[in-house]
């Protein structure tokens, strides 16, 4: 099978380093956060994949009303990711996801029928099914 996209980003440094594409466009400084003892003077890898998701996300809820009369708008949609970091059984890190989307001009069982269906075409939310679970606040406006 033929990926319909794909991107390289280079990080050097680890979580006190940076990132940045081939094409230059994302050119990052990173840091630790303060709560774990790091500077945090820049963005971290978490906050990276919370931007990330949430994007991608968001394009998956209008992907799957697309053909629906219940079509939604690019600002129709609010996604906001938050991706935490715990400590797992490997003496480890393990992520953990909220996601809170609010879906205008459409009712509660749509919204939540909307997410599902975004939830199971998402290229991130099939990356970490079986390994993080995410879990969904779905609102109205």
């Amino acid at each position: 099978m033929t990926a319909v996209y794909s991107t390289r980003v280079v990080a050097v440094g680890g979580r006190s380093g940076t990132v940045r594409s081939d094409d230059g466009l994302l050119d990052l400084s990173l840091a630790l956060p303060t709560n774990l003892g790091g500077k945090g003077n820049a963005t971290n890898p978490e906050q990276l994949f919370a931007a990330g998701y949430a994007a991608c996300f968001e394009n998956a809820v209008i992907h799957v009303t697309r053909t629906k009369a219940d079509k939604i708008g690019d600002d129709d949609i609010e996604v906001a990711a938050t991706v935490g970091m715990e400590p797992n059984d490997n003496k480890g890190f393990s992520l953990t996801v909220a996601m809170e989307v609010t879906i205008a001009g459409v009712d509660q069982a749509t919204a939540e029928a909307i997410v599902k269906q975004a939830h199971a075409v998402c290229p991130y939310s099939n990356a970490v099914r079986g390994n993080i679970d995410v879990a969904f606040q779905v609102k109205t406006r």
